[in-house]
């Protein structure tokens, strides 16, 4: 019999956050892999967890990832934890769940903290819908890429950011979207715990003052939808309206179904529609 993959969540900065469930699964398992062993003894050790570890982290999450798979084909239950929050989630931890599916082990997730979750719950934003993008790219052709999108997303976007770079990727942000409303979230669960209700503007000209500490997550507000629909009906609404029927009828749509989709683009009746065309001809 093959082995189970356990995801355990370890807390962000409170350890209280450590689920008993996670405690006794740590306790359990034969081997625990871990993205930092020098971080993770000390969370171990708090909670009297003797239970042997190993490296796995994204320098060696190929051959390490194919090791523990070995593993687990033996028999072996192995859990899988992170520096801090939920694994998988902007680590290489995904790499791990998906090797284990090819194989045909099974895999568990044990749900705790999530620096994402955490935030977007704190931040004063919707939290209907929302996107988690975590670390911007680093190549700048991928970044704005991704900043492209961002354009046009619709849901609370959540972001994470160092310290050190912070302000760069504030002035990134607005110089693609504008302007935005944002919650800028530190030292999520710890003692010197904020969120910063904001906006891009403010918070570049914040935190150019005052030099931000500790690793931070964004959270941002998405595109107004009927804002989107206003900026859409005013380009066409500088288009002829003959041009317009072209643009529909030259992709084989019939004239009488053009003309209804002309109305919605421009917020008009199809009567409207019908009539300004007998003006133009």
């Amino acid at each position: 019999m093959s082995g189970k993959l356990y995801l355990c969540a370890t807390p962000i900065g409170n350890l209280e956050d450590m689920t008993f469930r996670v405690i006794r699964t740590l306790k359990e398992v034969d081997l625990i892999a871990a993205e930092d062993t020098r971080n993770s003894i000390k969370l171990l050790n708090h909670f009297d967890i003797k239970t042997p570890m190993t490296s796995y982290h994204e320098y060696n999450k190929i051959d390490k990832g194919k090791y523990l798979v070995g593993l687990l084909q033996e028999g072996r239950q192995i859990a899988l934890i992170t520096d801090a929050g939920t694994p998988g989630i902007s680590d290489p931890g995904e790499e791990l769940v998906k090797m284990c599916y090819e194989a045909g082990i099974e895999v568990t997730s044990l749900p705790g903290a999530a620096a994402c979750i955490t935030a977007l719950t704190l931040s004063g934003l919707s939290t209907r819908r929302f996107a988690f993008e975590a670390f911007l790219p680093s190549d700048k052709k991928e970044k704005q890429e991704v900043l492209k999108e961002l354009v046009t997303e619709t849901r609370t976007t959540i972001l994470y950011e160092a310290p050190h770079r912070l302000v760069r990727t504030l002035e990134e942000l607005y110089g693609a979207l504008g302007e935005r409303r944002l919650t800028v979230c530190r030292e999520l669960t710890k003692r010197h715990e904020t969120a910063f209700v904001t906006t891009l503007t403010e918070a570049i000209a914040y935190y150019k003052e005052n030099e931000p500490k500790g690793e931070c997550v964004l959270v941002m507000e998405g595109r107004s939808r009927s804002e989107m629909r206003r900026e859409e009906q005013q380009s066409w609404e500088q288009m002829p309206l003959a041009e317009h029927m072209r643009y529909y009828e030259s992709q084989g749509i019939a004239r009488k179904e053009a003309m209804k989709l002309v109305a919605k683009d421009r917020g008009l009746s199809k009567r409207e529609v019908y009539q300004a065309l007998l003006q133009e001809d």
